[in-house]
């Protein structure tokens, strides 16, 4: 951990085969992760989100670093942007470190994916250099100095080693853009999601057998392990019952500014 900042990266440090075990087929199937109209309504959010980023970016090409399943590539190209994604293994565009692209882009998005990337303040910083004049840094990521982070310790979601190899609390990362000559636009401890799950996950794994209630709302195929029937409808069963109370408290965090995750619009000026 960075004494100065705050900032800790996941120890030991996986190995490439580690890593290509979690990101295998299970982790992203073809089909979809979650159960129910979960994966519609990461669409429509994504859909939702490519306006506001249509609104904010300059003319000109955006780039999606981590782009998953490409529901926001698409909901871009609906709206007439042209829009290219990286990912890991993935068939949207390229499969590479973001430091080997060039060219000027009028916006770059890190959604859940900073906290991915070995070299993470790197990348960051080659990001800011292929930004057009008023381009757009756009970045979600979880908050380690976050109350549900400080609560749940090593049970809080948003660890998920070991994928996440970077953990940034929100003032470093403010910091670091602000060094890389970049304008903080929007900070937002709502915007980037998971805030709510965050302490809903993390309520329900805290009670006997330690239950897993992101596993249990993903699709057989998505899951880490086997989940009997009977214990996935005990675990949704709890989340149901707790989440008013994960409600109050991510409100609660917000409000104090603390949320489980950071969400920054950073302009190059």
């Amino acid at each position: 951990m960075c004494g100065a900042c705050g900032s800790a990266t996941t120890e030991p440090v996986p190995s490439q085969d580690e890593l290509n075990q979690a990101y295998a087929d299970w982790y992203r199937p073809p089909d979809g992760r979650f159960a129910g109209p979960g994966d519609q309504l990461l669409k429509l959010l994504r859909g939702m989100y490519a306006r506001r980023l249509d609104r904010i970016a300059p003319a000109g090409p955006i780039l999606d670093v981590g782009s998953g399943d490409g529901s926001l590539l698409r909901a871009l190209a609906d709206r007439g942007r042209v829009a290219t994604g990286v990912e890991r293994g993935g068939d949207q565009v390229l499969s590479l470190d973001l430091r080997e692209i060039s060219g000027r882009w009028a916006g770059i998005v890190f959604w859940h994916s900073l906290e991915h990337l070995r070299d993470a303040g790197a990348v960051l910083a080659h990001a800011a250099g292929l930004l057009v004049p008023d381009g757009v840094i756009v970045i979600a990521i979880p908050n380690p100095s976050s109350a549900q982070a400080r609560l749940f310790g090593e049970r809080w979601l948003a660890l998920d080693p070991p994928r996440h190899l970077v953990h940034v609390p929100a003032a470093a990362l403010l910091a670091r853009l602000e060094d890389l000559g970049l304008r903080i636009e929007r900070v937002s401890y709502v915007r980037g999601g998971q805030v709510m799950f965050g302490w809903l996950h993390g309520m329900v794994g805290s009670l006997p057998g330690r239950p897993d209630l992101y596993d249990a709302l993903r699709r057989p195929p998505a899951r880490q392990r086997s989940l009997s029937p009977a214990l996935r409808m005990a675990t949704v069963a709890a989340g149901i019952a707790l989440a008013p109370l994960a409600i109050a408290m991510a409100a609660i965090e917000v409000a104090a500014r603390r949320g489980g995750t950071t969400y920054v619009e950073a302009r190059r000026v």
